[in-house]
């Protein structure tokens, strides 16, 4: 069975959906399996896309109008595709650059390896880039930074390395010139904003800069260098 995902974002205005679910309909989907969001693309929380999942059995077929309808990134998109593969259901994309993709097909298959490959090469790039990034941030707070103090580079840091998981707690904090508690309360284990850290990023203070705007604190409170 054929089942139809659809996403719109504010940004994207209603006639997107209609042009998809169109197009989802004309590919065979019926109309009462249909579901859809109203969401940011980058958003964890898609109640249409678990609803979707949810529902799957054995022989169904996922279709989605493009790639960027359905997942977050690159590598959401290989985890997904390789998920569906397993509960022995397929993947079929109808227009732009994933329309090669229907995993019922063996060249549907190829390309998702080529993706696999894909998002494997763009988290090695990653990695390496946070680890130098570690490198160079514990090297400033060697030479006179102001330790315990989140910035938005170290902020930055912090989000990739807690998304990647490649680096401990301990580690990424001890690298990074900051406490646990400073860590978590600018992100989650998950490496996504907490308020702390969507408020330094409102700020954009510079690195090692002018010090806060005023009526802000300089410091963490409880954790001024000595």
């Amino acid at each position: 069975m054929l089942i139809g995902y659809m996403r719109v974002s504010k940004a994207d205005g209603s006639h997107a959906l209609d042009l998809q679910r169109d197009a989802l309909l004309v590919a065979g989907v019926d109309p009462t399996r249909l579901y859809e969001d109203n969401a940011s693309g980058k958003r964890d929380d898609r109640p249409g896309l678990d609803a979707c999942l949810k529902s799957l059995r054995p022989g169904d077929t996922v279709v989605a109008w493009k790639l960027n309808r359905l997942g977050r990134d690159l590598r959401h998109l290989v985890n997904l595709a390789q998920e569906l593969t397993g509960r022995g259901v397929g993947l079929r994309i109808l227009a732009g650059e994933g329309a090669t993709i229907d995993t019922t097909t063996p060249n549907g298959q190829l390309m998702v390896g080529v993706f696999a490959a894909l998002a494997e090469f763009e988290r090695e790039l990653m990695v390496e880039r946070t680890k130098a990034g570690l490198a160079s941030a514990h090297a400033r707070g060697r030479h006179g930074g102001r330790p315990f103090k989140m910035t938005v580079a170290k902020l930055r840091l912090a989000q990739t390395a807690m998304g990647q998981r490649e680096t401990g707690v301990a580690e990424l904090c001890a690298e990074l010139g900051i406490t646990r508690q400073t860590l978590y309360r600018h992100v989650d284990p998950q490496g996504r904003l907490r308020p702390d850290g969507e408020k330094l990023l409102r700020h954009r203070r510079p690195e090692g800069g002018m010090g806060p705007p005023a009526g802000t604190r300089g410091t963490d409170a409880g954790e001024r260098h000595a």
